[in-house]
């Protein structure tokens, strides 16, 4: 190549560098705003149960009204008026909620320790909303006989409202009360410290001279807005919709088209209802020792409703007497052993894909490795302390761990791609003299390996037997919160994201390229030509994959490398 050509190539690629730089600071790192914006408090219909949605499991409602309309005419522009302007706002040391004393329902809830965006870490990742950008609440209530949520119309009253959790506290108590026909009814909120788990509690104190009886639910509403979470990553996208634990399934995902094409309707013992997204979750976790009804339904506004109700076993309070309801409600990050901690089997919604089995222990030895706390699918935990603190560096050990354990397989893939770099030119040869004849041609090839004694597939089968991890390991690096804004060095802020100057995407190119010349030349002059191209080719896609993705097969590739050069050269001075 004369030196124009080569400079001509060289200005191009810087060009394209910077072309790909300018990019990715106006679209590439454009995950989709996530600070708190104003509530949309305006009074709505209320989204509690349908009657026809209290039925036995595998019952169909004929009732095509998800929403009944429980809003009187009669209520006041005033009561709307406090309703929409007296929001509840509770702070602890990981959880900022708002209530709305209609209902009681929770309509934001964002998360202090995980910003929004990594460059100001003072805004928080807002999970719940009510407003024209999103909305995803947690609603809950009590159901009349005739399957009317009757307290929704009511303003529950609270002493105040703003509620912080007190420095010295390990607790905080929100109680908020109404009062309808001799009932009162008090929904009480219990926030813990470092806890995303919420209790919530009815107490039903019964002041009529009859008995009172109700049936508690609660759901989770979410439109079909785009996960905040996503950006703008290539590659395989996270779940995102609602997921329930049943008796004959652990862990099953009810997508927003598979409710539009059915409604579900499922009886299970305890439980819980969830709703995912990449990095959080939250779920209504059930009384464990008393069965639910679980349903999921769309509703008129474009919505989707995932829930459960007990109108099998309804709250029946004596007159005279006081009555007790309620459920757990998990929102936070998708942290699988907090997870398991809070119900069995919700841990399953931190989704490895098919191959947890070996996600699972790849992802308990990079934790234990930055954290040294080893917790392995709950059989196993230990706290070992002095971890390396540092994601990317547990990254590289990892791959270190990886590298070793299949160090002999790679050698005898390794060995047969040395042995097939050997007698390339005697292929070379074959193929010119016979490259005519098809059937001559295998003929002579099937020859020449067996005299040599080389395996033709010896290089690709080890390679295969991998892939199964490698493929885990992504999901590992993808869905795994621990990576969300975790920095590694210099440049690199954020595992979770692409490298902002694609330095690693390049290093990784690069290491392509040189190990490719280790391998043999395809003895086909087109396929020869197309894998020249496939540094270039995997370049551009790993250009958008997240940079702890890419360290990954950045160090994997290097190791790969050095094993690979040593190898070659010892069978090359073996037939020296």
């Amino acid at each position: 190549m004369d030196i124009r050509r080569f400079a001509i190539i060289f200005g191009l690629a810087i060009s394209t560098y910077f072309l790909i730089l300018a990019w990715n600071d106006d679209y590439g790192q454009a995950a989709v705003a996530n600070a708190p914006i104003a509530q949309n408090s305006a009074i709505e219909v209320g989204d509690s149960p349908a009657a026809g949605d209290i039925l036995a499991a595998g019952q169909s409602s004929d009732n095509n009204s998800d929403i009944p309309n429980v809003v009187p005419a009669a209520l006041e522009p005033e009561v709307q008026a406090a309703a929409s302007t007296q929001l509840i706002q509770v702070k602890t040391d990981v959880l900022n909620v708002t209530i709305n004393p209609l209902g009681g329902e929770i309509v934001e809830v964002s998360l202090p320790a995980y910003p929004a965006d990594i460059s100001d870490k003072s805004i928080p990742f807002v999970l719940m909303e009510n407003n024209a950008r999103r909305v995803y609440v947690a609603q809950s209530g009590l159901l009349d006989a005739k399957g009317k949520q009757w307290e929704k119309t009511q303003v529950y009253s609270a002493s105040q409202v703003s509620y912080q959790l007190d420095e010295t506290a390990d607790t905080l108590t929100v109680e908020l009360s109404t009062q309808l026909d001799n009932v009162e009814v008090k929904k009480v909120f219990t926030f813990q410290r470092n806890n995303y788990l919420i209790d919530v509690k009815y107490q039903v104190a019964n002041g009529s001279d009859s008995q009172w009886r109700g049936v508690f639910f609660a759901q989770l509403k979410r439109d079909r807005s785009e996960d905040p979470q996503q950006g703008s990553s290539m590659g395989m996208q996270a779940y995102l919709g609602p997921a329930i634990t049943t008796n004959l399934s652990k862990y099953e995902k009810v997508s927003f088209d598979d409710i539009d094409d059915k409604r579900l309707a499922e009886t299970v013992d305890g439980g819980w209802v969830a709703m995912l997204q990449h990095y959080f979750v939250s779920a209504w976790v059930a009384n464990p020792e008393t069965s639910h009804s679980v349903y999921a339904k769309p509703n008129k506004q474009g919505e989707y409703i995932v829930g459960f109700h007990d109108g099998k076993t309804p709250l029946q309070v004596a007159a005279g007497e006081i009555g007790t309801v309620g459920a757990q409600l998990y929102v936070g990050p998708k942290s699988q052993y907090v997870l398991a901690d809070v119900a069995e089997n919700l841990d399953l919604t931190v989704d490895y894909g098919w191959l947890w089995w070996i996600a699972q222990p790849l992802f308990a030895v990079m934790n234990f490795i930055e954290s040294g706390y080893i917790n392995f699918l709950g059989m196993m935990e230990i706290d070992l302390g002095g971890g390396v603190g540092n994601w990317g560096v547990a990254i590289i050990l990892l791959t270190v761990l990886i590298k070793l354990a299949f160090f002999k397989l790679s050698a005898t893939s390794y060995r047969s791609m040395a042995n097939m770099r050997k007698v390339a030119p005697k292929l070379a040869a074959i193929r010119e003299q016979h490259g005519d004849n098809k059937e001559k041609l295998g003929q002579e090839m099937m020859a020449l390996y067996k005299k040599e004694k080389i395996n033709p597939l010896g290089g690709c089968l080890p390679i295969l037997v991998q892939m199964p991890v490698f493929i885990a390991l992504y999901w590992v690096l993808a869905e795994s919160v621990e990576l969300r804004q975790a920095p590694f060095f210099l440049w690199i802020n954020d595992l979770s994201a692409i490298d902002p100057y694609f330095v690693l995407p390049l290093l990784m190119g690069a290491s392509m390229f040189v190990q490719m010349q280790l391998n043999p030349t395809p003895p086909d002059p087109v396929q020869a030509r197309v894998m020249k191209l496939m540094p270039v080719i995997f370049t551009v896609f790993f250009l958008f994959f997240p940079s702890g993705l890419v360290l990954y097969w950045v160090v994997n590739n290097l190791l790969s490398i050095t094993q690979q050069y040593v190898i070659t050269k010892q069978i090359e001075n073996a037939d020296s």
